[in-house]
């Protein structure tokens, strides 16, 4: 099989996959399990934007969370102040875009190495957390919207069909959202990539030198990848602030970071399926071991196996250590070494 027939079929397998849950999951499982895969799909859309960032465009960005949180906060705090959820939508993808756009203009026109890139989108997103975790008396808000503080902005209306205040997505409607999202942006990325800007973020990626000397704008280029992604992530916080009409300035916090790197890194940096299988499974796994941690019991072993966070840190580290590459990289090696032999045996 050519490698163009191979791509084909593969990504037609993820397609069907995709309308297989979108079709299924409704009609197979109960309301708390669509609920759950909703926000597994929504973290999704939030793992490809970092896949598309780090694993293709070569920046390493630790402040995903922060474009992910304005979108939240974005959505809520105009949606409150209009009444329907048309412009809000577009203001949650729009203003993450244009908070990138700004800070990566510095960044990659005042050429910060990786090392320095990285710390700085870390520290825009621990200033946005204490920012924002400082407004909880009444006199901070926006409009109509109290900020909140550290106790968030509870009851946000649902999203509606555009310019129709009174036909809102209802919780249903929130999971066939999320999973259409989910199946877009992943199709989009892949002809992103297959497109002449995709082949030339790649080439920037492996050697920015050589893509310079081509005549490319290695700048250019890494601040329009920045922003497509921020784009990506602020419309993920927009759904997931739809979600759990709820948002918080956890949302910005550090442990919600590094999820995201650690998404990418264990499903496979460089693949966009990857970041969406280490995002579902890693999800899929916290929920497990939470729910079937002990309670009521004592002695130590009881505290070990109660301390969810413990346990997942162990068996993450033993993940990276004995598959550095990820999942699906590693699951193509092994599939290109059972094939080499027969290919040998062919002739």
């Amino acid at each position: 099989m050519t490698p163009r027939a191979s791509s084909l079929a593969g990504l037609a397998l993820v397609a069907a996959i995709g309308v297989a849950v979108l079709v299924l999951t409704p009609r197979l499982f109960d309301l708390d399990v669509v609920l759950n895969v909703t926000v597994y799909m929504i973290m999704a859309v939030l793992a490809l934007s970092l896949a598309l960032i780090w694993g293709f465009g070569g920046i390493l960005c630790f402040g995903q969370s922060a474009f992910f949180g304005l979108g939240a906060y974005t959505y809520a705090i105009a949606v409150f102040n209009t009444g329907e959820s048309t412009l809000p939508l577009v203001l949650a993808v729009i203003v993450p875009a244009v908070f990138a756009a700004l800070l990566g203009y510095f960044i990659f026109y005042g050429r910060i190495s990786d090392v320095y890139l990285g710390v700085i989108t870390l520290t825009v997103t621990l200033i946005l957390f204490n920012s924002v975790n400082s407004t909880a008396g009444p006199e901070f808000h926006i409009g109509a919207a109290r900020l909140g503080g550290f106790n968030g902005i509870p009851g946000i209306p649902a999203l509606n069909v555009p310019f129709f205040k009174d036909w809102q997505v209802d919780l249903e409607g929130m999971f066939y959202l999320s999973t259409a999202s989910l199946i877009v942006t992943y199709l989009g990325l892949r002809a992103l990539l297959a497109s002449r800007f995709g082949r030339v973020m790649v080439a920037i990626r492996e050697n920015e030198g050589r893509a310079q000397l081509l005549g490319y704008d290695p700048r250019v280029t890494k601040l329009a990848t920045f922003t497509i992604g921020a784009a990506i992530a602020g419309y993920a916080g927009c759904l997931f602030a739809n979600w759990g009409s709820f948002v918080s300035p956890t949302i910005f916090g550090l442990a919600q970071s590094a999820q995201i790197i650690i998404w990418v890194i264990v499903g496979g940096r460089g693949t966009l399926i990857g970041p969406i299988v280490g995002c579902i499974g890693i999800q899929w796994l916290t929920a497990s071991l939470g729910a079937n941690a002990p309670s009521g019991a004592s002695g130590w072993t009881a505290a070990l196996l109660g301390n969810v966070p413990l346990i997942l840190g162990a068996i993450l580290i033993a993940f990276v250590l004995l598959v550095p590459k990820g999942i699906v990289p590693s699951i193509a090696d092994l599939g290109a070494a059972l094939g080499r032999p027969r290919a040998k045996a062919a002739p």
